[in-house]
């Protein structure tokens, strides 16, 4: 028998069981803060269309409506992600679910780590061959929200968290708030001109996200995000009802 393949299956089956539970505890963890678990904050027309396109929506409509600020962020080194660093000593990676315990880990190489949150529905982007995997964090506006642009990727390799990377950037929320569109209003407009036949909401998460420029300084608005499930596709709802597809960069107004 061939131990050593044995041996790595074993390794990727308890990766992926990490991965699974972790992304359970972090749901679990929504719905606890009060989201609305059925679809009565949806209109009859937009649940009609639900129903005549065959759209799911897996996940729970958040019933909160804060007031929040548009951000400016600047990015230290011009935008250019750091190096990525080698941590002097390996941590365990199902740390990344317990995000005190993560903290605790890091934070003496990754000083601010206690103002990120981990996001097990995001990906670092450009991976290239024979490099870990990665888990996403982004950085939190008002310790609450994160802003969905920005990423710190930690990378783990047999069940230890042994490097990382980030983009430096620079927080500036503005003083000026205003009340965000609800969630069912948003996924209503997505329901009824944007989601596909067959569509599967599998999330939807208040955060701030904004199309990226060749410049120093962003820009970046309070939006509602919706994951579709098997890699559909992630939209960008903002408070004025605009549609963002991160894929395309593209934005339709209402």
């Amino acid at each position: 028998m061939d131990w050593s393949r044995a041996k790595n299956v074993l390794i990727c089956t308890f990766l992926l069981l990490n991965a699974v539970l972790g992304y359970q505890l972090w749901h679990d963890a929504q719905e606890a803060a009060g989201p609305n678990l059925d679809f009565t904050s949806l209109d009859e027309n937009t649940q009609r269309l639900m129903e005549e396109k065959s759209i799911q929506v897996l996940a729970p409509i958040p019933g909160d409506t804060p007031q929040l600020p548009k951000l400016s962020y600047t990015y230290v080194h011009g935008g250019e992600k750091d190096e990525r660093v080698k941590l002097p000593e390996p941590v365990d990676s199902k740390l990344v679910f317990t995000h005190d315990a993560l903290v605790e880990a890091l934070q003496p190489q990754i000083r601010d780590i206690d103002n990120y949150q981990y996001d097990p529905l995001d990906v670092q982007e450009e991976l290239t061959s024979g490099q870990a995997d990665a888990f996403v964090l982004h950085p939190l506006v008002q310790d609450k929200w994160p802003l969905f642009n920005v990423k710190l990727a930690l990378f783990y390799s047999n069940q230890k968290i042994t490097g990382y990377r980030k983009i430096q950037v620079i927080l500036q929320p503005s003083d000026e708030a205003k009340k965000m569109l609800p969630a069912s209003k948003a996924l209503a407009r997505l329901i009824d001109s944007y989601l596909p036949r067959d569509a599967i909401v599998k999330d939807i998460r208040l955060g701030y996200y904004g199309q990226t420029f060749n410049s120093d300084s962003q820009v970046a608005a309070p939006v509602w995000r919706f994951i579709l499930d098997n890699g559909q596709g992630v939209y960008y709802v903002q408070m004025n009802g605009d549609v963002i597809s991160p894929k395309t960069e593209q934005t339709e107004g209402s």
